[in-house]
């Protein structure tokens, strides 16, 4: 198996992983109407999404430190058949469930491509791991993109998801065979080995993570409430954002060989604090915009540059993967109701100046993101 079809495959996974998540997610508001569910009910059931990703990452790092990578992406088609899921919910409660099982997929599904990204990266000697990320930002918009045409032709929840799970688990299917075949340690430890770097990565991961989750959940908000934005007008940050990531994925892993990991996160969460704060001070619907697409581009690389840095600073990186990403999502779930809580104490713009203030603490910690030394006998 050479390492040029395993990169291949790997990416696939990333792409089929973000459109298969994003499917779902899209469907929400007619699976909300069916359902009868109040806002602050469906924001309950939500909720079971990132808990159930929480509990299944620590786990999942264990068992790929043990078994390997490989063994656990080939789980991918099953990963995608549980998007079904809450098409078939008929309650509040199956509705949590089913979220619930979901989340426990794509987490595990997460670590263990990341992890096989790792090893690709290690076999190829070539800088990479960004533009995974960047895949999974595109098979997102393909997603999104399947699920507003489905809703757009009247087609229910349930056909659609159905279809849409069956070609994700097709093209994982597809890409499976051509994983690289790491193996396994049996006498791996289950959970990373705490250390001070481990736990900076943590950090710089939840302030990166946090961020992107303000976005998702407050952009839309903020230009229609702060800045007076237009109903058409709302969306678009949240749109600028997303493009601007994944395109500032594909372009890090290239700025990284040239000035190092370290340089490329502390720069990108620079221009994340200073995306978001024009958005904030300005407060127009043009500036908001303009700042949510530059946050988007400064923080596509913080992230998967963490992530990186934990993966490839150990020999079996399941367990290190699985600590800084649990962290970096314990971020993603905890700072959007924080910022909701600020926001009543005070105003939305006020509640929003945590998000560049993260930006910068993970900016003084990139020192951490550092590139690991080359390992005797390594390509």
């Amino acid at each position: 198996m050479t390492a040029g079809r395993a990169r291949t495959a790997v990416t696939g996974i990333f792409f089929v992983n973000g459109a298969a998540f994003s499917g779902w997610y899209a469907r929400l508001p007619a699976i909300q109407d069916k359902l009868d569910l109040s806002p602050g009910q469906l924001g309950l059931a939500l909720f079971a999404a990132p808990l159930g990703l929480l509990c299944a990452q620590p786990a999942v790092g264990g068992v790929v430190a043990r078994r390997g990578s490989r063994s656990v992406v080939r789980l991918a088609p099953l990963f995608s058949a549980a998007i079904v899921l809450p098409a078939l919910a008929t309650n509040l409660g199956t509705l949590a469930l089913a979220v619930l099982v979901v989340g426990a997929a794509n987490g595990s599904l997460d670590i263990a491509m990341n992890a096989q990204g790792v090893a690709v990266e290690r076999a190829s000697g070539t800088r990479m791991f960004n533009s995974l990320h960047a895949a999974f930002s595109f098979g997102a918009l393909a997603g999104a993109g399947l699920a507003a045409a489905a809703a757009a032709a009247g087609v229910a929840p349930l056909p659609h998801l159905a279809v849409s799970a069956a070609l994700c688990a097709g093209g994982a299917l597809v890409f499976i065979r051509r994983l690289l075949p790491d193996e396994g340690h049996p006498g791996a430890r289950r959970l990373a080995r705490p250390t001070w770097r481990l736990a900076a990565l943590g950090v710089v991961a939840f302030a990166a993570l946090l961020a992107e989750g303000s976005v998702f959940d407050w952009s839309g908000v903020f230009l229609d409430h702060s800045a007076g934005a237009a109903a058409g007008v709302a969306p678009l940050g949240l749109a600028a954002f997303s493009l601007c990531m994944g395109l500032g994925r594909l372009s890090a892993d290239g700025i990284a060989e040239r000035v190092g990991s370290a340089a490329t996160a502390r720069g990108g969460a620079v221009i994340a604090a200073a995306g978001i704060g024009v958005a904030i001070a300005v407060a127009t619907p043009a500036a908001a915009v303009a700042g949510f697409a530059l946050m988007g581009a400064g923080l596509s690389a913080v992230f998967p540059l963490a992530l990186r840095a934990a993966g490839l600073d150990e020999d079996v990186p399941g367990p290190a993967l699985a600590a800084v990403s649990t962290v970096g999502y314990a971020g993603f779930l905890t700072g959007p109701p924080v910022i909701g809580a600020l926001a009543d104490a005070g105003s939305l713009r006020s509640a929003l100046l945590l998000v560049p203030s993260l930006c910068l603490v993970a900016a003084a910690l990139s020192g951490h993101v550092k590139d690991p030394r080359p390992r005797a006998g390594s390509g």
